[in-house]
């Protein structure tokens, strides 16, 4: 009897040390990572809007307004940034997805601009920022769906057995992700050229 209960013993110890001591710091950076590619992609934007701006600048003098409201736009999304000690802070990443929404709003109106300028349309420079711009939406699109899943991974852990065990240790707690934050957010814009 005492055999089997050091062996009982034994094999908990084993199942817990082999269990994922590594698992969560791993799942941790894989997170970091992530939202890395996510903030590279909105910087990709952000270095995009001031040569669509003075190409749209040119054309459209008259709609000073709306350029300076991308111009604040960008200016306000770089202000927000998330750095790893604050990714796990829900109402920070709510502030840089708003900061972001704001951009993307402003940048809709900047493209419907375009549409009162037939010139602009046809400009060479306009066409290929345009094309730019709408890579990098994919491309945000694209690493916010990884990093969602990343998180999702990660998050997954946090509350499962045996793994959960570690992340109380190591006190890793559940991440935030995004979410829809902008009103209307559910109906892309319409964006026509």
């Amino acid at each position: 009897m005492k055999k089997l209960i050091i062996l009982g013993i034994v094999v908990v110890l084993a199942l817990f040390i082999f269990s994922g001591i590594n698992t969560m710091p791993r799942l941790d950076e894989k997170v970091k990572a992530s939202w890395s590619q996510v903030e590279n992609q909105y910087q990709r934007r952000a270095d995009l809007i001031p040569n669509l701006v003075a190409t749209v600048k040119g054309y459209a003098e008259h709609e000073q307004s709306t350029l300076e409201a991308v111009i604040q736009a960008r200016a306000n999304a770089t202000k927000v940034t998330i750095t790893p000690e604050t990714i796990n802070d829900p109402e920070a990443l709510k502030k840089y997805e708003q900061a972001q929404g704001e951009l993307s709003s402003a940048l809709s109106k900047l493209m419907m601009v375009s549409e009162q300028y037939p010139n602009l349309k046809a400009d060479q420079q306009f066409l290929t920022l345009q094309s730019q711009l709408e890579g990098t939406e994919n491309r945000i699109t694209v690493a916010r769906k990884d990093y969602i899943e990343v998180v999702q991974e990660f998050n997954t852990a946090v509350r499962t057995f045996p793994t959960l065990i570690w992340a109380k240790l190591q006190g890793m707690s559940v991440k935030p992700t995004f979410a829809a934050t902008t009103a209307g957010a559910e109906v892309a814009p319409k964006v026509a050229f």
